[in-house]
């Protein structure tokens, strides 16, 4: 395999790294220092001494099962084995001692004596460990064989020489879409299970019987790995020495022979993989082990579901037509890019400057994101850009800067490794982030605590070794009540940090704050009623944070998409500061991004506010360095936000639209006002990958280019700036930067970007806290986290060490305000929404790889008692009613949900929940309330006439004219 040279190096050390003081150690010959505990395994790897094993990997605490890796020690008795055996000061070890090569061959011919030898018809062939080490004790021979017209005993035979079935042979499991389990291959060096519980965290696997009957086995005897608790995350297919466990891409199309490595383009983790290939056939996606973010996991999503951006609905040519009622027809780049660009200048001189404006993509890179708003500003002359930051994590940007001084989250992922009682409010880590909760959960059963604010039992309440020690299941909509109450407690108890409020915030907003935060009626007990949580555990629960150690909050879009997102955003910097808990490791507040690139979409200056670097359109400071980097003057006053945009449309006055790798449609809330909105402008150019829902109402369709095809840079929810390279050539012919660049000057711009580095290099010099910020440099770290310039020149794992951005920190009042979204008879339950693990936002994705087999449809989640009460059973389709909308779905019958709340997800276009939910949103940011909408939940024979009508239209919608037309 190749692989970037200037990459760290990404051998298995076999046993994992070791934090201490220098031993000095000789190994044949050679001295070594590395730090105490190190095994003997890992100091030979140092010397580039490969000890032969198998049941060792480093991403495993050693396990000393296999036998293969023993060694000789001066002064000790016997054959240890290296990767158990830890080093120590003065130490000799011989690893090729006559002795032990005789023990490797032996063990060695044991393995192979239950091991089928169809090595070179072998879907490993070339990349199995159990293949190399043979080659490397020198085995070539085995002696256990069996005798004429008998049988020994094996499981890799279907009948043994009599003819007879052999009953410890397994047939393959192939359930899995992605990966097989062929147990005749199983050496059982339990290091799939060992993964599956160490790194993965979900114990779905274990080895079932006893010495020779041993295999491994997914769950019950009833099981698959299919029907099992596997999560499909690839960490044992990783693991896996043998073609035991093995990718079904690699059996189909071979052993890769390249890599190249990239940053995944799912959720805000930023993991790195590399993407091994055939020439220009993708074969796999392996976590890259030294990738900061991720350390070498995956989850299912980045691991296996890449298939889309070879689906056979991919759109590869542009496309144009006149009115959204017409088909489209497909046209040359020139054709399409000439109409785009006459439609929105003919709109601008009819309508006025402000008339059009775009919409960047949080799932492209930030050079392209730079490029789209540069384009309104710079081009269009307006400052009408958003983002789909604008729908998730708009009010974190607005309370983080506000409190803190910068729109970030303040940690590394890392820093979980060292936290001591972490709180999760409003996320569900291991479906939306589920590497970072694999991490969670491996520092939970270390022994740091949970607390769960969240309406819905997620996973981390209770699951295989882990249990919150307090879920406050709150209620639909009541964030800021509740942090108020856990503050309320951690003052009025005097458990305040007041030290590092002295030192680091301002004292004189502190006392205003505590003030108002120790009136009665935010403590506990008079919160109850509001919130449904008991005061006694939100006590508890306060006085856990309060006094347990390094605190971390790590939050999501169930703080973020309310009408006070960012007041509860404000309420847990007050709580983070109030305690000290800011600006070290193991502590700090952190958004879990939803997406690839939401952090990177905000920093590029994506809000019609800000300029990039998060500042504010009307400073003139700010304007002149991009007026004299562009050479146009820039519009001092803010643009058109999404909402304000269709409400523009709809009143006639915004008439243009360039919408980058975004759905609103399926995405933004009130369905049915996004559709008018959309329907009411003269010219909506999508550029995507597929024909999704936003392109019903388009004009012109350009293909885009999917992140296996671009080089580029995301930034993920820890700041990290990760590099993505190109793996293949653009199908359609163009990297989405250079789509944007080829709009730009045909309406009259002369841009020249010849890569994307040209355009970091201009982020660069026009953003602080990109200052330092190269290419080149992202080659020899590996990645970076922002600020990165002078005073940080190697980047900023965390933040606010010396003080906060801003100066002092600062505390700010935080009144409850109830939303105007009330219940009553009409609508007497609360919908919530979120995300499930296999699939991934709207769907577009997803919904086109095998992951549909885990979620081929949303569900709606209600509470038993409220089942019962409207006659509904598990699976039954029911009808979902608010006062925006109705939509039909099937039901599941589950406790997770408390009585009176019902849940469901937004991955499927056929459901369209989000006609659903209502136009109410944020007083800050405008971030929809997507988490409280009033409801009711009634039977159904199936979907609604909306419904209906909806794919109707979408289907006239999608008709391609023959190219013969």
């Amino acid at each position: 395999m190749t692989s970037l040279s200037t990459i760290h190096d990404d051998r298995d050390f076999g046993t994992p790294e070791r934090q201490g003081a220098p031993i000095t150690v000789t190994i044949d010959g050679f001295d070594v220092t590395v730090p105490d505990g190190t095994s003997v395994m890992r100091a030979a790897s140092h010397l580039d001494i490969d000890i032969p094993k198998l049941c060792a990997t480093d991403s495993l605490e050693a396990f000393g099962s296999c036998r293969l890796c023993v060694v000789e020690i001066e002064g000790r008795k016997g054959t240890p084995s290296s990767c158990t055996t830890p080093v120590a000061q003065g130490m000799v070890i011989k690893t090729q001692s006559e002795h032990v090569r005789k023990i490797r061959k032996g063990v060695m011919e044991l393995y192979i004596s239950d091991h089928p030898l169809d090595c070179l018809t072998c879907s490993a062939n070339g990349d199995c460990e159990l293949q190399d080490m043979a080659g490397a004790v020198g085995l070539r021979d085995v002696r256990y064989k069996a005798p004429d017209q008998s049988t020994i005993a094996n499981h890799f035979t279907a009948r043994n020489n009599t003819g007879e079935a052999n009953r410890l042979w397994t047939a393959k499991d192939d359930s899995n879409p992605y990966f097989s389990y062929d147990p005749s291959k199983c050496i059982v060096c339990s290091r799939c299970v060992r993964a599956c519980e160490e790194v993965q965290g979900t114990f779905a696997l274990t080895i079932e019987g006893r010495g020779f009957d041993s295999r491994v086995s997914a769950g019950t005897a009833l099981d698959s790995f299919l029907s099992s608790d596997c999560v499909s995350c690839g960490a044992c297919v990783q693991a896996c020495p043998t073609a035991t466990l093995q990718e079904k891409s690699v059996i189909e199309l071979g052993t890769p022979q390249r890599s190249v490595i990239t940053t995944c383009a799912y959720c805000g983790v930023g993991c790195s993989f590399k993407a091994e290939l055939n020439g220009d056939q993708m074969v796999r996606m392996v976590p890259y082990k030294n990738g900061k973010a991720n350390r070498g996991h995956s989850c299912v999503k980045g691991r296996f579901a890449y298939g889309y951006a070879q689906h056979k609905d991919r759109i590869l040519k542009p496309m144009i037509r006149d009115h959204i009622d017409e088909p489209w027809r497909e046209v040359s780049w020139d054709e399409a890019l000439g109409f785009a660009a006459r439609k929105m200048r003919g709109l601008q001189k009819t309508y006025g400057p402000k008339s059009i404006g775009v919409i960047t993509s949080s799932r492209c890179t930030n050079e392209e994101t730079f490029l789209v708003q540069k384009l309104a500003r710079a081009v269009f002359g307006n400052n009408n850009t958003d983002t789909c930051a604008r729908v998730c994590h708009s009010p974190t940007g607005y309370g983080l800067g506000q409190t803190f001084g910068t729109s970030a989250g303040t940690q590394d992922f890392d820093s979980v490794e060292q936290t001591d009682v972490a709180i999760v409010i409003g996320a569900n880590p291991t479906d939306g982030h589920p590497v970072f909760a694999s991490r969670l959960k491996k520092r939970l059963r270390a022994g740091a605590k949970l607390i769960v604010i969240d309406p819905r039992r997620i996973d981390l309440v209770k699951s295989a070794h882990i249990k919150a020690s307090h879920h406050l299941a709150l209620r639909p909509g009541t964030n800021v009540a509740l942090v108020s109450a856990m503050t309320h407690v951690i003052i009025t108890e005097g458990m305040v940090n007041e030290a590092f409020i002295r030192a680091k915030c301002d004292w004189d907003e502190y006392c205003q704050y505590a003030d108002f935060i120790s009136d009665a009626r935010h403590s506990p007990e008079q919160t109850e009623a509001l919130t449904g949580v008991p005061a006694k555990e939100v006590r508890l629960a306060a006085r856990l944070y309060a006094t347990g150690g390094k605190g971390s909050i790590y939050y999501g879009l169930g703080v973020t998409e309310h009408s006070q997102g960012s007041t509860t955003v404000m309420g847990i910097a007050n709580l983070a500061m109030l305690t000290g808990n800011i600006g070290s490791d193991g502590v700090g507040v952190n958004p879990l991004r939803g997406q690839n690139n939401v952090q990177g979409a905000c920093d590029m200056g994506s809000f019609p506010h800000e300029l990039p670097g998060y500042r504010h359109v009307k400073g003139k400071e700010a304007r002149q360095i991009f007026e004299d980097a562009w050479g146009v003057d820039i519009d001092p006053e803010p643009g058109l936000r999404i909402p304000n945009m269709l409400d523009a449309a709809v009143d006639g006055s915004f008439k243009g639209l360039y919408c980058q790798g975004e759905d609103i449609l399926q995405s933004d809330p009130d369905t049915k006002h996004v559709a008018a909105g959309l329907a009411a402008m003269e010219c909506v150019i999508v550029h995507d990958l597929f024909l999704n829902e936003t392109a019903n109402y388009a004009h012109v369709f350009l293909p885009g280019s999917s992140f296996l095809e671009k080089d580029g840079t995301f930034t993920n929810a820890e700041r990290r700036i990760n590099r993505v390279r190109e793996v293949m050539k653009p199908l359609n012919g163009y990297a989405d930067w250079q789509v944007t660049q080829l709009l730009a000057n045909a309406m009259g711009a002369q841009w020249s970007y010849k890569h994307p580095s040209e355009i970091m290099a201009e982020i660069a010099a026009t953003t602080p806290s990109f200052a330092n910020v190269t290419y080149d440099l992202l080659e020899e770290m590996g990645s970076i986290q922002w600020p990165c310039n002078d005073a940080y020149p190697e980047g900023s794992p965390i933040m606010h060490v010396d003080g906060f951005v801003r100066g002092k920190g600062r505390f700010i009042v935080t009144e409850y305000v109830a939303t105007d979204e009330k219940t009553g008879p009409r609508f007497p339950l609360l919908l919530t929404t979120g995300r499930i693990l296999s699939q991934y936002n709207v769907g577009a994705q997803t919904r086109r790889t095998q992951n549909v087999v885990w979620h081929e449809e949303d569900r709606l989640e209600i509470h038993p008692h409220d089942a019962e009460v409207r006659g509904v059973k598990d699976g039954d389709w029911v009808k979902l009613a608010s006062r925006s909308g109705g939509t039909s779905l099937r039901a599941t019958i589950t406790d997770r949900v408390s009585p009176g709340v019902v849940y469901t997800t937004f991955h499927h276009p056929d459901t369209q929940a989000n006609v659903v939910t209502t136009d109410f949103s944020d007083w800050a940011t405008n971030c929809p309330e997507y988490k409280v909408t009033a409801v009711q939940v009634s039977p159904s024979n199936g979907p609604t006439e909306w419904q209906d009508d909806y794919a109707a239209q979408a289907t006239r919608a999608r008709r391609i004219a023959p190219a013969a037309e």
